[in-house]
């Protein structure tokens, strides 16, 4: 992949996210970097691929929904809307099998045709709201 290229690095980028969507985190290692940092910190690929694992372990059928697509440079910038169902316990909140969906930017710095560093922000707190919302009647 040229990092130059925006629709080369647009093109690998989707690639990524399509692997997210289809949960082929196994495969996940061609894309990140084995020493990515994610939000300033070092967090390594094994821990990074864990992450996106856990939030699908609770809600198995998690979609990061792609709304905007950025590519400046070696950046990806990214707007999701993420929808799943609860189904195990999440940010200490125990299934609800409720269906859930919020706001997440995440901005990917590319390098050597690797995502070498991650920003991210995601509504969890709206996301928790929801699964704590109490039901009608």
């Amino acid at each position: 992949m040229d990092a130059d290229s925006p629709t080369d690095l647009e093109s690998f980028y989707r690639d990524y996210l399509r692997h997210c969507n289809e949960h082929r985190f196994d495969e996940l290692q061609s894309f990140i970097a084995e020493d990515v940092r994610v939000n300033g910190e070092t967090q390594g690929s094994q821990d990074y691929i864990a992450g996106l694992e856990a939030v699908v372990t609770a809600f198995p059928d998690y979609t990061w929904s792609l709304q905007h697509l950025l590519i400046d440079g070696p950046w990806v910038a990214a707007h999701f809307i993420d929808t799943g169902t609860h189904q195990d316990s999440f940010l200490d909140v125990p299934a609800t099998g409720r269906t859930v969906s919020a706001q997440e930017f995440a901005f990917y710095r590319v390098e050597a045709g690797k995502i070498a560093e991650v920003w991210v922000a995601a509504d969890n707190l709206y996301l928790v709201s929801q699964l704590r919302r109490r039901p009608p009647g």
